[in-house]
Formats: C-alpha cells, structure tokens, sequence
C-alpha cells in the first residue's frame, strides 16, 4: 500500500508562507517519524512526499528527509519554470526525485501554465523524465487540458481530485465535466485525496461517493491513486478515518482494481 501524496516540514526552515493561523493545528515540526506510526498502523509500506513551499532549498531538504527514511519512495519537489529550468534540475538531481509542482492554485493567472517559457520549462521537465503533480481547482481544467495536447510527453497526475465545490453532495456539472476533459488524455492521472478538506464537516464515504465513482468511471482504477494529504488531513480528520473512508468507497470493486487504486498505480507513475 502507498501513499501517493503527504508532506514534511520544518518551521524553522522559513518558506511556508501559507502557514498562517488558519492552519495553526498543523503549523509544527512534522517530520518521518511522526507519519510512521500511522503509516504503520494503515498497512502503508511507502509514501511520495510532495512539495509545500514554492523553493529548490525545500526540495533538497525533502531530498535529505527521503535518504534517511526507508518509507519515503519518491519526492515530488518544485522549481521556477520562468527561470533557468535545466541548471535547478542539475540542482536538485536525484535517485528520490520523482517530479515537480508549481503551486498554481496559488497563481493568480489560470492560464499562466500555458505561457511560452513555462511550457518550454515543462518539455525539459518531462524530457528528464520527470512528472507533474497539478494542484489545480476547477478553474484551470481548461490549461491543464490545452497542456496535455501541447505537451503529451509529460505525465501528469491532478491533485486532490481537482478539489471539487460541494453543493451538497454533489461536486456539481462543471467538475464532472472538467474531470472527463483531462481522462480523455491517456497520460493524466488522478489523486484520490484531499477531499475531507474539501468537503468540510460530515465527510464521509457515503457524502464522498459521487466523486469518488465519477473519478473512477472516467480514469479507470489504473489511473487512480490513494494519497492522505496527511497532514493537511489533520484540519479535516485523521489519517486512519480517510484511509478507511477510501478502502470502503472501493470495497464492492475486484481485488485489482483496489490493489491499483491502493499502491499500483502510484508504483507504476512514479517509478517506485
């Protein structure tokens, strides 16, 4: 079993502007050995750890993190697809480094993916043979769209199912379509995570169905992958409460399928 997405991080290190008093509950040291007892406890043999500040200097301490651990698999770090692309990727080259995320729920621009220098960032990026984690919302299923043609070669996964507006329980008909737009390219993937945040108070595996089954009807379970989010899960629950939420959203499916959705696909992404 892996978990396909979850972070570290060290205060003192100083680049985690968005760690204001919204987010004081998890605004603390949390580093491997503080996941390792519920990865533990959840039958999680491995985890990608993924970028949470917008600096090389907290890819390579997620590196340094990933050398001493056994349970971290891969690291999805970040870099400035404006700047010298190839000198950051010589910077950060290694063994763990799986691939990169801008943060571009946090750029103001939608479209700025699209941007001449950012996508001849992103050739050189998959040319590495490196991926790219999409923290996107439902604003940019039009960008991502438009880079899946324009770059094919680059493997893409979305991050937290888009992060879905719940009105109710329904994630509404823009997202279901925006999520049908992206599977329709065989080389994007889709996160199983995030949405206990999304969702808010009352989640649950009945409340989350509807995404849950919309994401597999168009991705197929051998383009989805488990991740906790952990622990920006914390705002919204716990670790073990979203593992079980997920394994009982997948119950009724062949052993396959939820061993793809549980660990396979996520291996076969990453590399791991």
């Amino acid at each position: 079993m892996i978990d396909a997405h979850q972070h570290f991080w060290r205060i003192s290190r100083g680049d985690y502007s968005w760690m204001d008093d919204s987010v004081a509950q998890i605004r603390r040291d949390i580093l491997p050995t503080d996941l390792a007892p519920l990865t533990e406890a959840a039958g999680v043999t491995g985890t990608v750890l993924v970028q949470a500040a917008p600096t090389v200097e907290e890819t390579l301490f997620m590196l340094s993190l990933a050398e001493d651990s056994t349970l971290v698999r891969g690291v999805v770090g970040w870099i400035d697809l404006e700047g010298d692309v190839q000198a950051q990727l010589d910077r950060i080259a290694h063994p763990a480094l799986r691939g990169i995320r801008p943060m571009l729920q946090d750029i103001e621009e939608t479209d700025w993916i699209l941007r001449e220098d950012v996508v001849a960032g992103l050739r050189k990026v998959a040319a590495a043979g490196l991926r790219l984690d999409a923290l996107i919302v439902p604003r940019h299923f039009g960008v991502i769209d438009a880079l899946a043609h324009r770059v094919p070669e680059l493997p893409i996964v979305v991050d937290h199912c888009a992060k879905p507006v719940f009105d109710g329980d329904d994630p509404g008909l823009a997202w279901r379509d925006g999520m049908a737009a992206l599977a329709a390219h065989p080389q994007v993937f889709c996160k199983l995570s995030g949405l206990a945040n999304e969702y808010g108070p009352g989640w649950s595996a009945a409340a989350l169905r509807p995404v849950f089954d919309h994401v597999l009807a168009c991705f197929g379970p051998d383009r989805i992958m488990w991740g906790s989010d952990w622990p920006v899960l914390e705002l919204a629950g716990d670790y073990a409460g979203w593992a079980a939420c997920a394994q009982e959203m997948a119950a009724g499916l062949p052993e396959a399928a939820r061993k793809a959705i549980f660990g396979g696909t996520a291996a076969r992404f990453y590399d791991i």
